[in-house]
């Protein structure tokens, strides 16, 4: 998955999508909570968020795989 950086997102959406990053870290195993980690989960967020998608269950789903289709937790 790729991201835009450049992407603007309304109060709401980064609300929503801020919510679905701190409970999918929340939901890892307390050894996996990195910043790196955390940044992954991010943009991996981000990168679905942009296709359009709000769901959060897709987000969440998303947020846990890799660019190559592997699981990254």
């Amino acid at each position: 998955m790729s991201y835009d950086e450049s992407a603007v997102y309304f109060p709401e959406e980064l609300s929503l999508l801020g919510a679905v990053l701190d409970q999918v870290v929340e939901s890892l195993p307390p050894n996996l909570r990195t910043p790196d980690n955390r940044v992954a989960i991010a943009r991996n967020i981000l990168a679905c968020a942009l296709t359009g998608e709000r769901d959060p269950d897709v987000l969440r789903r998303a947020a846990l795989m890799d660019p190559t289709g592997a699981a990254a937790a």
